[in-house]
């Protein structure tokens, strides 16, 4: 497709087309999808900008709804494959972006399918994929850790969220926000909020305000560790009861009669038993798993 062509396609993203096709598709938001559809076109070109696609990407996209940022995203990228579980949706797809040859839809679910091999898929599977999505909030986070923590290399997430949601996974040690999803990403990824997107953009609006997360993958994890299972598992330990005291949520974790263990673990690695895990860097809580290692045994399994 060249520029003129682009030029002479009709934007999806309008409120008065968005109401138009939903009209003739007598299509019905379904609650259970999270469903929003964006209706902003200097929202959408935001997060193009955002993404720094070129023809040497390939794109993942979940949830694309009616197209509206899957229009912007083909005409920047190599190829997009999108994953839609609402099959109501695919006419609607069908026609809205009939005028791409670059665009693959999946009807699966994202979180139950072999990625590897849909990504083989792709015309140039070898090309950097990089996520861009506009996620439904009742399953952001496991849809997230569940593409982070995948074998598949995406070079960057430029995705959006509830805002708080975004905000908690950016966050910085000492402050509310920060905790275990802060730490679950950050050990994998760089995160930062690139700019909020007002509820009023979006068919229907939402209840809060959303913000678009880019996070770009680190090439080896933040810290190193002796056990990553043991790490994460020693990380949400420290987090399950916030307002307590490292130390008490480690003897919630190991029983009460490893106190003086946990004290000498703890004084080995430098870390107050005193202080609450939001005060913890991401390093910090490396030596504090590794530090409790030989108490591994005596863990809750």
């Amino acid at each position: 497709m060249t520029k003129t062509e682009k030029t002479d396609i009709t934007r999806i993203a309008n409120m008065i087309r968005t109401q138009d096709i939903m009209r003739r598709h007598d299509f019905n938001f379904k609650k259970k999808f999270g469903q929003n559809f964006l209706t902003d076109h200097n929202i959408l070109s935001k997060i193009t900008a955002t993404a720094t696609l070129t023809k040497e990407v390939n794109v993942i996209e979940i949830g694309p709804g009616i197209g509206s940022l899957t229009q912007y995203l083909l005409e920047e990228a190599a190829e997009v494959m999108a994953f839609e579980i609402d099959k109501t949706l695919i006419p609607i797809l069908e026609e809205t972006l009939a005028a791409y040859d670059n665009f693959q839809l999946v009807l699966a679910d994202v979180l139950k399918v072999d990625l590897n091999s849909y990504i083989r898929r792709f015309k140039n599977p070898n090309l950097p994929i990089k996520v861009v999505a506009n996620l439904p909030y009742y399953i952001t986070t496991p849809i997230l850790m569940h593409l982070i923590e995948s074998k598949i290399p995406f070079t960057e997430f430029i995705v959006m969220m509830q805002k708080e949601v975004a905000d908690r996974i950016a966050a910085q040690p000492k402050t509310k926000a920060y905790g275990s999803l802060s730490i679950a990403v950050q050990y994998y990824m760089e995160a930062q909020v690139a700019f909020t997107v007002p509820r009023t953009v979006f068919i229907p609006a939402p209840n809060v305000d959303s913000a678009i997360l880019k996070m770009t993958r680190r090439s080896s994890p933040l810290v190193d560790v002796k056990d990553e299972d043991w790490f994460f598992k020693i990380m949400h330990a420290g987090f399950v009861h916030r307002r307590k005291t490292l130390m008490n949520n480690m003897q919630a974790e190991f029983g009460k009669e490893a106190k003086p263990e946990i004290e000498k673990c703890l004084n080995e690695a430098g870390i107050s038993p005193s202080i609450r895990a939001e005060a913890l860097s991401i390093a910090d809580f490396a030596k504090l798993a590794d530090a409790v290692f030989p108490l591994k045994k005596e863990s809750k399994q």
